[in-house]
């Protein structure tokens, strides 16, 4: 089971799930069953990494909630097939991420270094969106 999963099956259970610097903080009306507790002791480091707030001020969940969003746009509204879906995703997030996490500071780029300093961005992005469990196969 993943942190994703682990994840719902607490909202699933009525547990509201914080973090609060190295630590997850629960809240819900009744005791939630030890099964979920477990789950959620087992998945700490990569739930604290999906629910905490990057310098971009998206979470996690607010990754997966846009691929999830541009996914069913891609798979319903363009009757793309599955592969094509989860591809087209993946590229929105990664340009999105790059338009989130822009680079500060002045340089001078030369135009034949453009092509490897941009896919080194693009790199950035891909490892900061698998920190959320969010890759080219994302999709089941």
């Amino acid at each position: 089971m993943s942190a994703l999963q682990a994840l719902k099956a607490a909202r699933d259970a009525g547990v509201r799930i914080g973090v609060d610097g190295d630590a997850l903080t629960l809240d819900a009306e009744a005791m939630p069953p030890a099964s979920v507790l477990d789950l959620l002791s087992r998945h700490k480091g990569q739930l604290i990494a999906l629910l905490r707030t990057g310098n971009d001020g998206w979470s996690g969940v607010d990754w997966r909630a846009l691929f999830d969003e541009w996914a069913e746009i891609a798979e319903f509204d363009g009757g793309l097939p599955r592969d094509q879906v989860e591809a087209r995703a993946f590229a929105c997030c990664v340009a999105e991420w790059l338009n989130r996490n822009p680079v500060t500071g002045r340089a001078k780029l030369r135009s034949r270094c453009w092509g490897a300093w941009h896919a080194n961005r693009k790199a950035e992005a891909v490892a900061a969106l698998s920190t959320f469990g969010i890759s080219l196969r994302t999709l089941p």
